[in-house]
């Protein structure tokens, strides 16, 4: 048997994390190391602790062989799926043929590796892989990619370098107009429904400025129309920010947007604005939020 000794700063260790620790399972460690200093048998602590005899003698082992160290190690058991030894190949995969539905993958990846799994695992082991379902963008027939991966390594990408370093503040800008209108959706029923709904001229507008890196949103709304004064009062809202760094607004091209109205009060605020290339929403990254 485990003899141990406890000296009066073990013990004080072992209160301090038994109250202390993050970890519940390290806290019932100390607990029965705690109980075994006052010297009470195995089987006693088990019933005091409610865990088995045998996870006792292994927290007795652990202490006796590391201490408290030891002790707040949490080790457990995690079965690794035969999977992962394919990842680069699944991976290389599926980058150039992304399959459209899990049902899909599991015969993808049975071709490739000869390894059947379920759906269910097979969608935990793509979500660890970092696919997601994700709905297909549209890039407009007319966008100019070669224009466009010229501004990205030109323009962009440098300034959100600078604002994840900390010294610039990009802002991605956009509008949406919304309509007050029902969602008019499906029903099983005998005979077609109908509801009451407004003529949809009436509007809720919302011109909004997220912030690249800690995607606070900026808005300014109304019922009536954007315009370059609303660009203006976004402008004036992003200033009194007073952030203390460069400030940078990426924008598309609205007309209400590159106006000499918009444009003279950005010079005077000291705030860059900087135009996506045409038909360039996919480098706008407040479209990919719900937020408008």
């Amino acid at each position: 048997m485990i003899q141990l000794e406890f000296t009066p700063e073990a013990i004080a260790a072992l209160h301090h994390e038994r109250y202390h620790h993050p970890h519940p399972r390290v806290q019932r460690k100390m607990d029965v190391l705690l109980l075994k200093s006052s010297g009470l048998s195995h089987k006693h602590i088990a019933r005091i602790t409610r865990v088995s005899v045998n996870t006792v003698t292994s927290y007795v082992r652990a202490y006796h062989q590391g201490g408290i160290d030891q002790l707040k190690q949490v080790n457990f058991y995690k079965p690794r799926s035969p999977l992962y030894d394919h990842s680069a190949t699944i991976e290389a995969y599926f980058i150039e043929k992304p399959p459209a539905t899990i049902k899909e993958a599991v015969d993808i990846i049975a071709q490739l590796t000869g390894i059947r799994r379920s759906q269910t695992q097979v969608r935990a082991f793509l979500h660890s892989l970092g696919l997601r379902r994700r709905k297909i963008g549209m890039i407009p027939a007319k966008a100019d990619r070669q224009e466009q991966d010229t501004f990205k390594k030109n323009k962009l990408e440098p300034r959100l370098a600078a604002a994840k370093a900390g010294q610039r503040a990009v802002f991605f800008v956009d509008a949406v107009h919304g309509v007050f209108a029902p969602f008019l959706g499906f029903l099983w029923c005998f005979s077609r429904l109908f509801v009451k709904a407004p003529s949809g001229r009436s509007r809720f507008n919302v011109l909004a400025a997220i912030n690249a890196i800690s995607h606070d949103l900026i808005t300014v709304t109304n019922e009536s129309y954007i315009n370059a004064q609303s660009v203006c009062e976004l402008l004036w809202k992003i200033y009194h920010l007073n952030l203390g760094i460069p400030i940078t607004l990426i924008l598309d091209n609205a007309r209400y947007q590159k106006c000499a109205l918009v444009i003279d009060l950005a010079k005077s605020l000291d705030i860059e604005l900087l135009h996506l290339p045409p038909y360039s929403p996919n480098l706008n990254i407040i479209n990919a939020y719900g937020n408008l």
